[in-house]
C-alpha cells in the first residue's frame, strides 16, 4: 500500500462505520485533513468516506492478526497528525458469560488503543495528538454495565500514562461524552428518560464533539485531561 496523500495530516481513526466515528471523520476530511479509519462492519456510510477520500481499512479488533495487520498498514505511512481511538463496543453484565464480557470489553476499550499507541506514535509529529473517546460512566460506574464502564475507566486511566510517557511531543486526552445522539430506533419512552439524566436536557449533537476535537488539536498546552460533555449528567 502507497502512503496516502498528505501524509503530514493525516489521522488513525478507529471505528469509523457509523455515529461518532463516521462523523468526525467527515469532519476531519472537510477540514482538509487525511483520514486512515478501521471498521469491523461494513456499514453504507464507508461509502461515503471512500468518496471523499478516506483510507479505510477492515479490521476485526478481537482478533490479534486481524489488529498486527492494521499496524503494520498504518506503519507504511510516513507520519501522523494524530490518533483518536473511537473503536467501541457496549456489552450488557446481563449475558451468562459474564468472564467474557469482561474480555471483550477490556479488549476493545483498552487493550487495542494500548497497542496501537505503543506501536505508531514514533510516527507522529510534534504537537500531534491522541485522543480516546471514553465515556461519561468512567467516572460515575454503570449498576447495568460494570465491565464496559470499568474498560472505559481503564482507557481514561491510560490517557495519564500515555500523556506522560510522550509529552512534550504529544499530547494525550481523552473526550468523554454522555447522551450525544439518539439511534433512531430509540422510542419515545426511553427519549423522555434518558433527557431527564441531565442538566440540560437534550442531545449533545455531533458539533459538540467537533468543538471539542478543535480545541484539544489547536491546544498546545493541554495533556492529560479529559474533556466532558455530558450536560451536567454528573450532577443529576
Amino acid at each position: 500500500m502507497h502512503p496516502i496523500d498528505c501524509p503530514s495530516s493525516a489521522f488513525v481513526i478507529t471505528g469509523v462505520g457509523r455515529r461518532i466515528g463516521f462523523a468526525i471523520s467527515q469532519y476531519l476530511l472537510s477540514k482538509g485533513h487525511a483520514v486512515i479509519g478501521s471498521y469491523r462492519t461494513p456499514y453504507p456510510e464507508l461509502d461515503t468516506l471512500r468518496a471523499q477520500g478516506a483510507l479505510l481499512i477492515a479490521c476485526d479488533f478481537y482478533q490479534q492478526s486481524s489488529i498486527d495487520n492494521f499496524i503494520a498498514t498504518v506503519k507504511q505511512q510516513p507520519a501522523l497528525r494524530g490518533i483518536i481511538h473511537n473503536a467501541s463496543d457496549w456489552m450488557s453484565d446481563s449475558n451468562t458469560d459474564c468472564a467474557s464480557v469482561f474480555n471483550a470489553m477490556m479488549q476493545i476499550h483498552a487493550n487495542v488503543p494500548y497497542q496501537i499507541n505503543l506501536a505508531l506514535h514514533k510516527l507522529l509529529e510534534d504537537n500531534s495528538d491522541i485522543i480516546h473517546i471514553t465515556d461519561y460512566v468512567a467516572e460515575k460506574g454503570s449498576k447495568k454495565h460494570i465491565a464496559y464502564a470499568a474498560s472505559k475507566a481503564a482507557l481514561n486511566n491510560m490517557t495519564l500514562s500515555f500523556s506522560a510517557l510522550l509529552a512534550p511531543k504529544v499530547k494525550v486526552n481523552s473526550i468523554a461524552p454522555a447522551l450525544i445522539k439518539f439511534n433512531d430506533k430509540d422510542d419515545n419512552t426511553y427519549r423522555t428518560k434518558a433527557l431527564t439524566k441531565s442538566l440540560i436536557p437534550r442531545e449533545g449533537g455531533y458539533q459538540e464533539i467537533f468543538d471539542a476535537l478543535d480545541y484539544l488539536i489547536n491546544s498546545r498546552y493541554v495533556t492529560g485531561r479529559t474533556l466532558s460533555i455530558d450536560g451536567g449528567r454528573h450532577l443529576k
